[in-house]
């Protein structure tokens, strides 16, 4: 703590006093009983308490060391403190903690992408049923459900009880999560791969939206920027229609393909705060296994719906005549629906981890991260074109996550309980 200065006003019951830390000042009112008997260090303690303004004010300013000619605000030395927090921060976690978080941050960056360019392959390469790739989105629920057998044994556990409002709200949920994967399925069969995910990012619009009106979630500035330059970036895609369209897509399909993908985005943002509002509502307490079992439900429940519209539209007995003219043979066709299945719960599973084991502004900025890297595959891989419309595009989407990063870490309510 700085030299401070202490100014004292008594009157005939209390006595204030104001302590200057550097631009902190903090008035502290005391009754002259208590200034009778205690002695200035018991008075100033209170102040130094976790929690305290004092504590708050050092904390912030700490990186930017005090201005003077022997202490200067040099560049060195902020990045010294930073690394001297980081080493803190990792020390006050085992190197378990760090191992999954790398390992659940890697699935991210790793698997979605991945489901994205093999959803697109699907239709590439021969594929016609919008079905059969949305079953296979969520035909990886075993996975789910092998993970969370064995959480029950470490963490000493029983399942949480299913309350007909809890299992009406799984059902709910799994409902839209099936109607979601068939509008992306419709957004990947007529779009390239790399406009499917730039335009698909405007999920964190709706999230914002629908968590602001159905939970209660804040809103500031930030969020409301981020929210324009993602709808700007939208825009953008939409005036290079010419030059993005694949020469089997007819206009009407990249139209079709742009307003479901839109749509898919809008539902997939409902699904997340009412998702929210489940834990918020019903489940209280938020921990591991209670987060694997929502997941796992709602995929059960979609898998369900999604076997229904498969079984009304004959694609189980369409997959083998889909199979025979698939470009690479039976063999590449049911390899790309299997990778399919375990890319995207792979993928849901690292999200689920990062958001228990950090915070939504880190799986914010993977899921900003990825972004790029699904549209850069694309293009490598797939020979997606690539326009200047779309490099802009994805730049401002880029700076639109920035923002709804800083403007959710702002807006933050706290950590996920462990």
């Amino acid at each position: 703590i700085e030299t401070f200065d202490l100014c004292t006003a008594a009157t005939s019951e209390t006595a204030s006093f104001q302590v200057k830390t550097g631009i902190n000042i903090v008035t502290h009112h005391v009754p002259l009983a208590q200034l009778k008997t205690s002695s200035f260090l018991a008075l100033m303690q209170p102040l130094l308490e976790p929690g305290s303004v004092m504590e708050e004010g050092l904390v912030d300013s700490e990186p930017f060391p005090p201005q003077g000619p022997q202490h200067s605000a040099s560049f060195g030395h902020w990045i010294s403190t930073l690394r001297k927090r980081a080493c803190e921060a990792y020390r006050r976690k085992p190197i378990s903690y760090w191992f999954l978080l790398v390992l659940s941050s890697s699935a991210m960056l790793v698997a979605f992408p991945a489901s994205s360019l093999l959803s697109r392959l699907y239709f590439q390469n021969g594929g016609t049923s919008k079905w059969i790739i949305s079953w296979a989105a969520v035909a990886g629920w075993p996975i789910t459900a092998l993970i969370l057998v064995p959480t029950y044994l470490v963490c000493k556990t029983l399942p949480t009880p299913l309350t007909l409002k809890l299992t009406f709200a799984y059902i709910v949920l799994g409902f839209l999560s099936a109607a979601d994967n068939l509008m992306y399925a419709y957004a990947y069969a007529y779009l390239p791969a790399s406009t499917a995910a730039l335009l698909a990012s405007s999920s964190l619009i709706f999230s914002a939206l629908f968590g602001y009106l159905l939970v209660k979630n804040k809103i500031n500035a930030s969020i409301i920027n981020a929210i324009v330059i993602i709808t700007a970036a939208m825009t953008i895609i939409a005036l290079d229609s010419d030059s993005d369209r694949y020469g089997n897509i007819s206009n009407r399909q990249y139209i079709m393909g742009f307003i479901w993908d839109i749509l898919g985005s809008a539902l997939h943002g409902l699904i997340f705060a009412l998702s929210e509002l489940v834990f918020v509502k019903m489940l209280g307490r938020i921990s591991f296994h209670v987060v694997l079992e929502q997941q796992l439900m709602v995929s059960v429940f979609a898998f369900l719906f999604t076997t229904i519209g498969m079984i009304l539209n004959n694609d189980f007995q369409g997959m083998a005549s889909e199979a025979k003219v698939f470009e690479g043979g039976k063999t590449s066709y049911y390899l790309v629906l299997i990778w399919s299945t375990i890319t995207f719960q792979l993928g849901v599973l690292g999200a689920t981890a990062v958001l228990f084991l950090s915070s939504t502004v880190l799986a914010g900025i993977l899921n900003a991260v990825r972004v790029p890297l699904t549209s850069i595959a694309a293009v490598i891989l797939m020979h997606d074109p690539m326009s200047g419309f779309k490099i802009l595009s994805l730049t401002v989407t880029f700076w639109g996550f920035g923002s709804y990063i800083y403007g959710s870490s702002s807006a933050s309510k706290g950590p996920i309980s462990t």
